[in-house]
């Protein structure tokens, strides 16, 4: 018997909601699924770049709802997510890119950064995903994806509280992927590496973040990356966009990290 010919994913009909789409990888994933014919809601605190974002995607075609909130809220969540579906339809995906970063030894880190990092980075996937499973359940299927870190698996220097959020988000993910899979919904985790984004930007003031993070650094023991290069925004949306489609209908509960070595397979 001859297989079905490997296609690029096609989401036409498709309803999916991206948190964090302001910028950076949200907003990679967000213009991918409408490239792919996803109607996409786009949920953010920036609301000036969603309502750019969703000009971007309308004049290439596509179909797309700004959504400011702040997925620290779950009473605004809970809003959003009602109005998505009232606005788009039933949500068949979900995908949890909102993220901060704030950097500093552990000896030195404040309170407020400290817990600004978890209120997003975890708690914001709580919020957000809790409000769509319920509804996802509900209707026995659904794919959710977060975005996490290659972070989340290996110390890095600077980085406690950034790493251990999103070990705590891919950990909450893959325990959600387990509970909800009598419903037929797949969770998985997906975990980026260094990423042309301002968030990787800003670790570098001087200018240069592509050099320093394909170098690696000794003095933290940070190995560099074997590929040589760091990743687009748009290498991460492929990744997710292949777990959300059927392509992955298998998948469920797992890691792909996308990071050209960096982690060294850990």
């Amino acid at each position: 018997m001859s297989e079905e010919p490997c296609t690029s994913p096609n989401l036409h009909g498709r309803t999916a909601l991206v948190t964090g789409a302001a910028g950076g990888i949200g907003a990679a994933v967000a213009g991918a699924l409408a490239a792919a014919g996803a109607r996409v809601a786009v949920l953010d605190a920036d609301r000036a770049g969603l309502d750019l974002l969703v000009k971007r995607i309308e004049e290439d075609g596509g179909t797309a709802l700004a959504l400011g909130a702040d997925v620290r809220d779950s009473a605004e969540v809970d809003a959003a997510v009602d109005l998505a579906e009232r606005a788009l339809g039933p949500l068949d995906h979900l995908v949890n890119a909102a993220g901060v970063l704030r950097t500093g030894e552990v000896t030195d880190y404040s309170d407020a950064d400290w817990d600004l990092t978890f209120a997003v980075n975890a708690t914001g996937v709580f919020h957000v995903s809790r409000a769509v499973v319920r509804r996802m359940a509900a209707r026995r299927s659904g794919a959710v994806v977060t975005v996490a870190s290659n972070a989340a698996g290996i110390p890095r220097w600077n980085m406690a509280a950034y790493a251990a959020s999103k070990a705590a988000a891919t950990s909450f993910t893959r325990t959600l992927g387990l509970e909800t899979a009598q419903y037929g919904i797949r969770c998985n985790v997906v975990a980026p590496g260094s990423t042309e984004t301002p968030m990787l930007t800003s670790m570098y003031p001087q200018g240069d973040a592509a050099g320093p993070s394909v170098e690696g650094s000794p003095a933290t023991y940070r190995p560099g990356i074997p590929l040589g290069k760091i990743a687009r925004p748009e290498d991460i949306a492929h990744a997710v966009l292949f777990l959300l489609s059927e392509q992955a209908s298998h998948i469920t509960l797992h890691n792909l990290v996308v990071d050209g070595g960096a982690a060294l397979g850990a």
